[in-house]
């Protein structure tokens, strides 16, 4: 049986929760905020906002193509390769978080083409196209990740 102080640890906890969920919803940036905060991050920070804001692209890719409003999701789904493309130069160009980097775009990848197979032929190209400009990000990444030394 719940005594009347474990009820109050129990109300203290479960406000301490709701205030945590609720300022992590409050600190979650909006695509043109995280693009804002780009320029003056560092080139390793900038790899992370990058495959942020490609992550955050895809989704709204997703939902537009699944909305039927194709021509409304190629803007986000430039984005996604743009941005993808970016974290791969900003991760070669430092030399961190090559892996983390291609694992996301990999899954970027796998979500195209979850997505690719819900659409039309008609539909399809754009997405196809995405891919493949998804696998050369990773094909780099993993180039630059286990070079051939020369002998």
């Amino acid at each position: 049986m719940l005594r009347l102080s474990d009820v109050g640890w129990l109300l203290v906890l479960l406000l301490g929760l709701a205030t945590a969920a609720g300022a992590r919803r409050h600190t979650e940036l909006t695509v043109e905020e995280l693009k804002a905060r780009i320029a003056a991050a560092s080139v390793p920070d900038r790899v992370h906002l990058c495959l942020e804001i490609a992550q955050k692209q895809l989704v709204e890719t997703a939902k537009l193509y699944s909305a039927g409003e194709i021509e409304q999701g190629q803007s986000p789904l430039q984005d996604v390769v743009t941005y993808s493309e970016l974290a791969r130069d900003y991760s070669i160009q430092s030399h961190k978080h090559q892996k983390q980097t291609e694992i996301a775009v990999r899954a970027m990848t796998r979500k195209l083409n979850d997505l690719e197979h819900t659409l039309g032929q008609p539909d399809q190209p754009p997405i196809k196209n995405a891919m493949d400009r998804l696998e050369r990000v990773r094909d780099d990444l993993l180039a630059s990740m286990f070079k051939k030394e020369e002998k």
